[in-house]
């Protein structure tokens, strides 16, 4: 039997772990590259009048302890739109009441292609992946403006995303920055945003919009 030296076993150890350490840390970070696909009901709408707007809750959302650190990051990018809650206006009139909606819930199979059926782009795309598997979520944020003086709906976006963790404040900050990354939104009515943080727990950066072409389901 020939034995390996001491020193010969060490050195395939320590590439052993670093093998690994490398692969756990692309999985760790696999979130650094993301995407999110948008909707909106009506796309090139006009978003006219003063932009001032005053946010519509229910009760469950004034009930919950995370919905307040959703309502922050949404006013940030909203404030670089040109955006203001009237809540820092001291009582002035909204022009807008804004509806916001957001759900977490373990994912379907998502829409890996880059064109999709009508109805299909409504579904996040899938989640990045994972070294060591696990389940897979689904984030959605949809966000509606009402003209408050006649009630009507000006406009509709919906953002969505997939990742593998079921924390629903984790995607938030992907989710706002993908509804708002234009506003509003021209045709086509479906759109794939590219994100990517520089860190873990880093506020994400737009990279690229591009539109999505649905399919023509055949007769």
């Amino acid at each position: 039997m020939i034995h390996e030296p001491s020193r010969y076993r060490s050195e395939k150890l320590v590439k052993a772990i670093s093998i690994c350490a490398v692969l756990a840390a692309a999985s760790l970070t696999g979130c650094a590259g993301l995407n999110a696909d948008v909707h909106t009901a009506n796309p090139s709408a006009v978003l006219q009048g003063e932009r001032t707007y005053a946010i519509a809750r229910m009760p469950s959302q004034d009930a919950s302890a995370d919905y307040p650190q959703f309502e922050t990051m949404l006013r940030d990018e909203l404030a670089k739109n040109g955006f203001i809650d009237t809540v820092d206006t001291a009582g002035k009139s909204a022009h807008y009441l804004l509806s916001i909606a957001y759900d977490t819930r373990p994912a379907t199979v998502g829409v890996g292609a880059k064109d999709c059926v009508p109805g299909a782009c409504e579904r996040s795309p899938e989640a990045p992946f994972s070294l060591f598997g696990g389940r897979a979520y689904q984030h959605a944020l949809t966000l509606r403006f009402f003209e408050r003086s006649s009630g009507q709906e000006v406009y509709k976006v919906s953002a969505a995303s997939s990742d593998r963790d079921p924390d629903p404040l984790h995607a938030m900050p992907v989710l706002v920055k993908s509804a708002l990354a234009k506003f509003p939104f021209d045709a086509p009515p479906d759109w794939r945003v590219k994100l990517r943080t520089e860190t873990t727990g880093g506020v994400p950066e737009v990279v690229s919009l591009k539109p999505v072409q649905r399919l023509q389901p055949q007769p």
